[in-house]
Order: structure tokens, then C-alpha cells, then sequence
């Protein structure tokens, strides 16, 4: 299975390309505006590219940041909606979704809290069994510790069933020990693309006194200097330095903050 895009949108989205593979986790980080949600479109299919194409193998289930739904609807009506709107359909998964956080199926959804309503949509989207479930700041509505919970079951679904999970934001918090793949996006320009492992051993911070070339070999992503330091962040895979020069890896908020100043 592969999520291709390419040259997506000449206002939005340009010459955007990626391959995804299936059962993977991965972060579309970028600022407000970088592109996230008009390249999420895409990949489900609400927004045609101008130009170049996508692909995505299986079945798609998408929900957006506003997570539009009838507010009249009780969640019971909207888990009977999914069924009856769904060629494939899995009450079980849905219901249990909404089991385990506890969302009453007797209130309306104009009654539900943000955190609440976040949880009908997910359930909803996991009851029509993607292959691919494509999600838009889906933390967005929920408190810090309901935040890594439906972090965690979303990673049993990958587990478990296989899913392959892209879902955007612009808190790199949200992302460390949870995706395995980077997709990092400023003025709707795809920056970085990759493994989070790989980039992180790629990514290498030299310090030292103050200088205008870096100590070694390899594209520098970001230099700073000060009256008598100098640092360069250099995409090398790391190499041996000797003193006064020192080294060391970054972290994943380091690498990504980096590359957007770079950009800006």
C-alpha cells in the first residue's frame, strides 16, 4: 500500500512527493497555513490536484479539524448513520470506541464537550475499517493525559489491524515515540521526508568557537553564531570532531524547528 502526491496544488501545495508504507505511522508537522489540511484533502479525495496525482490503496476514512457533523444527531443516530452510509461496516469497533471513552449514546452532539464530539468522529471513521485513516489535528479538543491515551489506541489499531495512520500537526510534542515517518511542511513545501530514526542519526550539532565554515563535511541546515561560538546543525550522519569542537544529536523538536527557521 502507498500514499503517492505530487505537484499538488500550485496555490496551496507545490511539488509535493512521498511514498508511505502500509501499517506506518506518520506526522504531517508544519505552522498553521503550511499546507497540512489542503494536502489531507487531497489524499481523501475532497480536493482534485491541479496537477500530478495521488494514489492510496484500500479504503479511506478521513475527518476533518472542524469535525462537521448534525448536531440534532444523538451519537446513537450517528453510529446508525456510519452503518447505513457504509458499504463495510464495523459496529463493534465504533461502539467499542466509544466504550472505552465513556461517550453517553443518549446526548445529542451539540450537547458534547470538543474532547467528546473528537471521540464520535474517530469512532465513526474506524467503524467504515480503513486501510488508510487520514486525520487533521485530531488531538486538537483533547486534554494532555486523553491526548496520549487515544494516542496509544490508535497505535493498537496500526498494530492490530494494520491501519496505516497520517495525522497532522503543529506540536511536535505530540509526535516523539508515536510516528515513524516525518513529513515536515512550511509555505506548502514538503521539507523533510523520512524515517524519524534515520533523520534523527542524520541530524548532528557542532559546537565551537566562532568560525564561518562548519568542521565538517555535509549540508548545513542551520548556523548561528555568537561573539565567540558558533554552531551548525548538519545533516551528516555524524562524523568524528576533535576538540574544541563538540557533537551531538539532536531532538525531533531541534531537527523540525530548524528547518522551518532555515525556510523562513
Amino acid at each position: 500500500m502507498s500514499v503517492v502526491a505530487a505537484e499538488v496544488s500550485k496555490w496551496a501545495v507545490r511539488n509535493v512527493s512521498f511514498e508511505l508504507p502500509p501499517g506506518s505511522v506518520t506526522a504531517m508537522v508544519g505552522a498553521n497555513g503550511s499546507g497540512k489540511s489542503t494536502l489531507l484533502n487531497v489524499l481523501a479525495g475532497r480536493l482534485p490536484a491541479e496537477s500530478g496525482h495521488t494514489a492510496v490503496a484500500g479504503r479511506v476514512a478521513y475527518v476533518p479539524q472542524h469535525k462537521p457533523m448534525y448536531r440534532s444527531f444523538k451519537v446513537a443516530d450517528v453510529l446508525n448513520f456510519g452503518r447505513r452510509m457504509n458499504d463495510v461496516w464495523d459496529e463493534e469497533r465504533a461502539d467499542g470506541w466509544l466504550t472505552r471513552f465513556k461517550i453517553p449514546r443518549r446526548l445529542q452532539i451539540g450537547d458534547l464537550s470538543g474532547g467528546q464530539r473528537t471521540h464520535v468522529t474517530l469512532a465513526l471513521a474506524l467503524g467504515s475499517r480503513p486501510d488508510v485513516l487520514l486525520l487533521d489535528e485530531p488531538l486538537a479538543d483533547l486534554d494532555p493525559l486523553a491526548r496520549q491515551r487515544v494516542m496509544r489506541e490508535l497505535l493498537t489499531e496500526v498494530s492490530d489491524k494494520g491501519l496505516t495512520l497520517v495525522f497532522s500537526t503543529h506540536v511536535v510534542a505530540e509526535i516523539g515515540g508515536v510516528a515513524d515517518r516525518l513529513l515536515l511542511l512550511s509555505n506548502g513545501r514538503l521539507l523533510v521526508d523520512g524515517d524519524t530514526d534515520e533523520l534523527l542519526e542524520q541530524h548532528v550539532l557542532y559546537t565551537g568557537p566562532h568560525a564561518s565554515k562548519s568542521p565538517v563535511e555535509g549540508p548545513v541546515v542551520l548556523a548561528k553564531h555568537g561573539k565567540a561560538q558558533s554552531t551548525f546543525l548538519v545533516r551528516s550522519g555524524g562524523q568524528r570532531i576533535d576538540a574544541p569542537w563538540t557533537a551531538r544529536y539532536v531532538t525531533l523538536e531541534e531537527l523540525v524547528v530548524a528547518h522551518l527557521e532555515r525556510a523562513a
